[in-house]
């Protein structure tokens, strides 16, 4: 696990919630102590009571929610500018890259939440609905918009998210993108208009 850099232009707080985002990316939720968090992040200990009073919970939900909005972002970028394989091809890109930049260590901390801490933190839940939800209406209206009923834009988004986010886990298993590949391959002709 490696520290983030110090770097006077961001904060401690900003530097424990991009170190908690790693651990929740690289390791599970489970790996999200206060220590972890400040030894990763090389930040002061008063600074995890001064920023976040909650503690580990504080601290995980606000990173749970900024990790939400950095990856809905540019889904919904993708998804404004369409048409819905290229918004698919360029989503895929986007883990295709973060995959091999981190040598296959680093998934999905919206996933890594869902799964390692249920009942333990139920806002953080509602933050991961929420944000899977945007993504499945972004590809959603896509879809509607280029004039797919809108029953089946809404299933064919809650495929697209869930192939995808599949496919991330075992790119990590496989140490390898091929599963992502084949998705992409697998999803685009049910994405082409007919």
């Amino acid at each position: 696990m490696t520290p983030v850099k110090t770097d006077r232009g961001r904060s401690s707080k900003q530097r424990m919630l991009e170190s908690t985002i790693a651990l929740l990316q690289e390791h599970g939720a489970g790996a999200v102590t206060v220590d972890a968090v400040l030894e990763h992040s090389q930040a002061p200990r008063g600074s995890v009571y001064h920023h976040f009073p909650g503690g580990r919970n504080a601290l995980l939900l606000a990173a749970v929610r900024q990790a939400g909005e950095e990856m809905s972002a540019p889904i919904e970028d993708l998804c404004r500018t369409g048409p819905p394989e290229e918004a698919l091809r360029q989503a895929a890109s986007l883990w295709r890259h973060r995959l091999a930049s981190s040598e296959f260590g680093s998934g999905c901390a919206i996933v890594a939440a869902v799964i390692d801490n249920r009942n333990n933190l139920p806002e953080a839940d509602e933050a991961v609905r929420e944000t899977f939800a945007r993504w499945q209406t972004a590809f959603a209206d896509l879809l509607v918009r280029s004039d797919y009923d809108e029953q089946r834009a809404r299933r064919l988004s809650s495929l697209v998210v869930a192939a995808i986010e599949g496919a991330v886990i075992l790119c990590r298993a496989q140490r390898s993108t091929q599963p992502l590949d084949d998705v992409v391959d697998e999803l685009l002709p049910l994405l082409r208009p007919s």
